[in-house]
């Protein structure tokens, strides 16, 4: 949607940092131009410079606006599971193969964000503050399911992969198995811990 002359700065950013998303999605990170950018913005490319300094700022602020999208799916679904730990747990993990999160539009928009962090420090220095921050969350809530704190940081890291490898490949593949067969995989991961 085109932005109005009169939208907000606040407004013009969000909306250019929208258009980023779909463009890593649809064209990769070698797409990202400003000039893609602006297009899919609907506005003149010297606003992504006005508002970021740069396509670089705003790819950045993009994937800053990507993983709050997904901590606020995943949070929403543990507030949604009540109060019991194992449940809250549960619900965390299998937020990850369900809507808005098993998206492959949302895959191919991750994909060029991690294509950008493997040469660019900032960008991975990004990439491992949010993939911290979920496994502290993860952390935490296995900590509540009487988890040993000694095993925590471990048990977080399998709980990751094992998230990851089937979210991967729920987008990618999703005739191969159900969300809710990864979802009952799952359970019985965090059942074992």
């Amino acid at each position: 949607m085109p932005l109005s002359k009169r939208a907000s700065a606040n407004d013009r950013r969000r909306d250019l940092i929208e258009a980023t998303v779909r463009v890593l999605a649809e064209r990769g990170a070698a797409g990202a131009s400003v000039r893609m950018i602006a297009a899919a913005a609907h506005v003149s490319p010297g606003l992504v410079t006005h508002h970021f300094g740069g396509v670089d700022r705003l790819v950045a602020a993009s994937y800053d606006h990507v993983a709050a999208q997904v901590e606020a799916a995943l949070e929403a679904a543990v507030d949604a599971a009540g109060t019991e730990p194992r449940a809250r747990l549960g619900a965390y993990v299998a937020a990850n193969f369900a809507a808005p999160i098993a998206d492959p539009a949302l895959l191919a928009t991750w994909l060029a964000l991690w294509s950008l962090a493997r040469g660019d420090p900032a960008m991975l220095g990004r990439h491992e503050q949010h993939y911290a921050a979920f496994r502290a969350r993860l952390e935490a809530l296995l900590a509540d399911c009487g988890v040993a704190a000694e095993r925590l940081r471990l048990a977080a890291i399998g709980v990751t992969a094992l998230v990851d490898g089937l979210w991967l490949e729920l987008c990618l593949s999703p005739d191969s198995f159900s969300a809710e067969e990864a979802r009952r995989i799952a359970a019985e991961y965090l059942a074992g811990l």
